[in-house]
């Protein structure tokens, strides 16, 4: 079977920014209490007026054009989303129509913060199977719409955006870029994180999620890199699911990455669920914080204790 790579990946995010200062004239917060906590100084907001698959295009056209591939040579796209309020037509379906694809196979992933790295699994499998051999994988969330505003402990933390991966198959003799997937979930604890109700609203137990994340993700990390044939020391880049600082920071160090640029996008967007990983490595190549081949671990986790993790080679 013929491996896959990343060609090119993209990001977009809504123009407006909501500061620390603007919500602690919304709710009870100050800026000291949110960064504290939670290393948040900004998010970005979409409006009314920017649905989901808007902002999962955006970025999926910037990926797009720098892999240097037009719409038509996508056979199967793959949105991570867990904000789509209709059920039909999909998300993928959408983003599909606004770039205008041909007939491309559409679909969407709800595995919510792990979402992107569940898809970026799917696409590589679907190309050693001989399914696709041109994916196009993106990760949008609008976890404003689904957010509490008079929640303290919950609105501070989520902000709105997409990133997007363009996933080639790869020459013959040619080495893979995506290496194998690691998963998992913890069912018994899916009520830990939740988006529930009518309408949707966003809600988690923090201490649960925190205390999963700081003891079990650090060895789950590592047999991610483990699969791929490396150790963390091998790792240039690790881009971890941007929900907390106060867990990205100790898990990039328990994991021993220590040669490693540590992405640290949650402080000026904020949590965007799906879109994190996408986006926070989109900007680390866009700034060449990492270089062509260089090998990454994204890592998603959260909503339904659901994990993910594989080393990529950038683009």
């Amino acid at each position: 079977m013929i491996g896959s790579r990343i060609a090119a990946v993209g990001h977009y995010q809504p123009a407006r920014v909501l500061t620390n200062e603007d919500l602690a004239g919304m709710v009870d917060t100050s800026d000291a209490w949110i960064t504290s906590r939670v290393g948040i100084r900004t998010r970005h907001i979409a409006g009314p007026d920017e649905p989901v698959d808007e902002l999962a295009a955006h970025a999926a056209a910037k990926a797009l054009a720098a892999a240097g591939r037009t719409p038509d040579e996508i056979d199967l796209v793959l949105v991570a989303t867990s904000t789509a309020i209709d059920r039909s037509p999909n998300m993928a379906a959408r983003v599909a129509a606004r770039l205008g694809m041909p007939g491309p196979a559409v679909m969407d992933l709800n595995v919510v913060c792990a979402g992107f790295t569940h898809a970026l699994a799917t696409a590589d499998h679907s190309v050693r199977a001989g399914g696709a051999s041109r994916v196009l994988v993106v990760g949008a969330d609008k976890m404003s719409e689904v957010a509490d505003w008079t929640d303290r402990s919950t609105c501070v933390l989520v902000g709105d955006g997409a990133g997007a991966a363009v996933v080639e198959a790869c020459a013959p003799g040619e080495e893979a870029g995506i290496g194998p997937v690691l998963w998992g979930s913890v069912p018994e604890m899916a009520h830990a994180v939740r988006i529930e109700g009518t309408p949707p609203r966003f809600a988690q137990e923090g201490q649960s999620v925190y205390r999963w994340a700081a003891t079990r993700l650090p060895v789950i990390a590592r047999q991610a890199c483990e699969k791929a044939g490396l150790t963390p020391e091998d790792l240039a880049g690790v881009v971890l699911h941007q929900a907390n600082l106060r867990i990205i920071e100790p898990l990039a160090r328990r994991l021993g990455a220590v040669n490693a640029v540590v992405a640290r996008d949650v402080t000026e967007s904020g949590n965007t669920s799906a879109a994190s990983i996408p986006l926070a490595f989109s900007k680390l190549v866009e700034r060449g914080a990492v270089s062509s081949g260089d090998p990454v671990l994204l890592f998603g986790f959260g909503g339904n204790l659901s994990y993910a993790g594989q080393v990529v080679r950038c683009p």
